[in-house]
């Protein structure tokens, strides 16, 4: 009886040392991952709830630095040199503080990442890029705080925040030009595949380059296909029709067509059928 309760003892303090009473957190964590172009984007940061709280002006003073959320500084990490109001900011992970204002916002990239919220001493050489941002009134309240990476396009995109009834926004340019020409200058140096030739054709197409260099990549690219697909057909009508051959790209589409037809794929079988009327005008 005495080995049991000892036994019992034991296992009752192993319990009470292992119990932990689990609450939720008071600013959720998140993390946000998104590419702009080929450039690779991470932001982590904490998300405060309004609570029936005035935010700005209240809570968050006009004019003081603020760390952009709550808990350890929010930061934002990018693969490429981007650049924001003219300023070229290196790759790398930096802390995002901000000077909320009515009309604007002060935007900070803190080269030291590793705080509890703010610095405990400020360091301007330590300021990689300020700019301001623009205020936006919202026409509803935004209940927890948000920054993300939004409007994308192929070489720029929008950092945005957002909570309360305040919106403010930074442009962001990324090298996706240079990026894209780079590799296609070095697959179609070294033994390229039709994928190759139509991936550059089909960017030269989408970003308005040379069409006729396109025309030509996307034939190479074609030609060593047996059965070409009815979306590889498409792409070559496209590129055909800018490029001035208007009876040439109506062939193609009508292939496209036929093939789309067989494979039942209604979306291509109507844009086929819609450039067919509208090239034979």
């Amino acid at each position: 009886m005495k080995k049991l309760l000892t036994l019992l003892s034991i296992v009752a303090v192993t319990i009470w040392a292992d119990a932990q009473v689990k609450i939720p957190a008071a600013s959720v964590a998140a993390e946000y991952e998104v590419n702009v172009g080929l450039t690779e984007f991470d932001l982590e940061y904490s998300r405060p709830n309004v609570n029936g709280r005035k935010i700005f002006g209240g809570l968050i003073p006009y004019g003081e630095m603020w760390r952009t959320g709550a808990n350890k500084n929010s930061t934002i990490q990018f693969s490429d040199d981007i650049v924001i109001d003219g300023q070229t900011v290196k790759a790398g992970k930096y802390a995002i503080y901000t000077k909320p204002g009515p009309n604007n916002w002060e935007i900070f990239f803190y080269s030291d990442n590793e705080n509890w919220g703010l610095p405990e001493k400020w360091d301007d050489a330590k300021v990689v890029m300020k700019t301001k941002a623009k205020v936006h009134q919202l026409p509803m309240s935004v209940e927890s705080f948000s920054i993300s990476i939004d409007e994308i396009k192929n070489d720029e995109a929008k950092l945005n925040f957002l909570w309360s009834d305040v919106y403010a926004e930074v442009k962001m340019k990324v090298p996706t030009d240079r990026k894209v020409q780079a590799s296609i200058d070095a697959a179609l140096r070294n033994q390229p595949k039709p994928e190759d030739y139509m991936a550059a054709a089909n960017y030269y197409f989408t970003t308005g380059k040379d069409i006729q260099q396109a025309k030509k990549w996307i034939d190479l690219g074609i030609k060593d296909i047996k059965e070409p697909k009815f979306w590889q057909l498409r792409q070559q009508a496209l590129i055909y029709a800018k490029a001035g051959h208007q009876k040439e790209a109506i062939s193609l589409a009508r292939k496209s067509l036929e093939a789309a037809k067989k494979a039942g794929n209604t979306d291509y079988i109507k844009m086929n059928e819609d450039s067919i009327k509208e090239w034979s005008k």
